[in-house]
């Protein structure tokens, strides 16, 4: 099963839960792979502490120019959606940052002047530790491109049992590069009003990726029950709540696993993997009984 962790905003306790709930399954003996797609800041091996096996480049693929074939029509820098491309007195200048790799402007440029060359933007690092496979990626420092390092760490997944994906936080681009293709999206929030506001904004993002998702409240007994009461009038299964320990503020500050530092938490992860398990199940039975009655 592929579940990903997010958030609509930074802070919410992303990290801490997809690192405890990795090691509580692979504790249990489940074959677990962590990928940390939070590129451009990653956390997880901090707490998790893999010893790294293998490092190759992430790469986008963007364009150069053939002078001798140029012209300086201007058309690349027309058609360039990402103003990567800029044509002045005759002269193409392409700005590597700001490029997406799409590929336009060698599709449309009449005198076939462009080829396309790698560019490293960042890293992918493979490792284990506790009995989990892991894979992160780190953005180089000034990139733009997210997304490109994201790819690269879900390409150097392997076949496994559970796959659990620590997301960046928001819900932009890169957001949806981490959790496009999983299974599952664990929502995670706490009971404030920027809280609330920014899982309205994930969870309008997971029902137009049509993917199924739960709801996690972390310091769940502060603030309000502004959360709780959204959830239940829209319908939202809450899988997991975690309290306000300052206990837990303090294993977090030293770099230790919860589950580790206070073992009656483990119980705690266990349950709401049982309570996903259950709840993806259910929907999915759901969804191929809609099937079967639409096809009938």
């Amino acid at each position: 099963m592929k579940i990903s962790i997010a958030s609509g905003k930074g802070g919410t306790g992303k990290t801490t839960i997809a690192t405890n709930l990795a090691l509580t399954l692979a504790d249990k003996g489940k074959n677990v792979e962590l990928l940390d797609c939070d590129v451009e800041e990653p956390n997880c091996h901090i707490f998790l502490k893999p010893d790294i096996e293998s490092r190759t480049p992430a790469t986008v693929t963007m364009p150069k120019v053939i002078e001798e074939k140029c012209t300086g029509c201007g058309i690349c820098a027309d058609v360039c959606e990402y103003r990567a491309i800029a044509v002045i007195k005759g002269k193409v200048l392409i700005f590597p940052e700001l490029c997406h790799g799409c590929g336009a402007c060698k599709l449309f440029c009449p005198e076939d002047a462009f080829v396309e060359i790698s560019r490293e933007v960042g890293i992918v690092e493979k490792g284990k530790t506790d009995g989990i496979s892991f894979v992160h990626g780190l953005l180089n420092i000034g990139e733009l491109m997210s997304p490109a390092v994201i790819s690269g760490v879900k390409k150097a997944a392997g076949e496994t049992e559970i796959l659990i994906v620590d997301s960046p936080p928001g819900t932009s681009c890169p957001v949806i590069a981490a959790v496009k293709d999983t299974e599952f999206v664990l929502l995670v929030t706490e009971p404030t009003p920027f809280g609330l506001n920014d899982l309205e904004l994930a969870v309008g993002m997971v029902k137009e990726l049509n993917i199924p998702f739960a709801v996690a409240i972390n310091r769940s007994d502060v603030g309000n029950d502004d959360v709780k009461e959204y959830c239940e009038r829209e319908g939202i299964d809450i899988v997991l709540e975690i309290p306000d320990d300052r206990r837990i503020a303090e294993a977090y500050s030293k770099g230790e696993m919860v589950i580790r530092a206070l073992p009656d938490y483990r119980r705690t992860f266990e349950t709401c993997w049982e309570k996903i398990i259950d709840l993806h199940q259910n929907m999915m039975q759901a969804e191929q009984q809609e099937k079967t009655a639409t096809e009938s």
